[in-house]
């Protein structure tokens, strides 16, 4: 079991919850933080100081009450910990649900562990915590399994990035199909891409073609 834990999270009602799941697990050491800057802070003084963590906890969302901050969001924070310190093991505890944020936190920034915050969240907390202290197991809360299921999970293509890099680009659909007639790509038809953006809007619960880019961005695909 974990001996020295961070959970980084910004409601007290939240903490408390946590710290009752956490109660029983013997762990000697947990720290409570509401900033994801500091937060990085704590992590990085505590390696430098030979006393590494060995878990992060933490949560997605966090309020903006003012105070000024450079990583302002879980996502950010995750970020910065896998590139200085790729080998630490982090859960999320969140109530996101959607499977695109789902998806890159699993993929691309490697996490061990996703517990969406339910009403079983708590005592899948605990489940994700020994699951990640005892195997190389990725853990994820079972309402939400589906998300990374390699059957279920829904793929966004190569040429999904390319016709929201055009839309980026202020391109119409007559000249995006134009575009991709030229790369060879198929389907590239006008009523294609109709559909193609309506599912890809759905999917990252766009509002319109401009949010869909900005979601994009968010998530570095393009």
């Amino acid at each position: 079991m974990f001996k020295k834990v961070l959970v980084v999270e910004d409601f007290d009602v939240i903490n408390s919850g946590i710290k009752m799941a956490l109660e029983g697990l013997n762990i000697e050491e947990v720290d409570y933080i509401s900033y994801c800057d500091e937060a990085f802070l704590k992590i990085k003084n505590a390696f430098l100081k030979g006393e590494p963590y060995q878990l992060i906890i933490s949560d997605l969302s966090f309020e903006n009450d003012g105070t000024p901050q450079e990583l302002k969001s879980g996502d950010e924070l995750i970020e910065k910990i896998r590139h200085e310190f790729p080998d630490l093991k982090i859960i999320v505890f969140s109530v996101e649900d959607k499977s695109y944020r789902i998806q890159n936190l699993y993929k691309n920034l490697k996490i061990q562990g996703y517990v969406w915050k339910s009403r079983n969240g708590l005592k899948d907390l605990r489940k994700a915590i020994d699951v990640v202290s005892t195997s190389d197991h990725f853990y994820i809360s079972p309402d939400l399994n589906s998300v990374i299921h390699p059957k279920k999970t829904i793929e966004i293509t190569d040429s999904d990035i390319l016709l929201i890099e055009y839309l980026s680009k202020g391109l119409l659909q007559e000249a995006i199909s134009k575009k991709l007639k030229e790369k060879g790509i198929s389907p590239s038809s006008i009523s294609a891409i109709e559909k193609r953006l309506k599912f890809l809007k759905e999917h990252f619960n766009a509002n319109n073609p401009a949010h869909l880019v900005a979601i994009a961005k968010d998530f570095g695909l393009i």
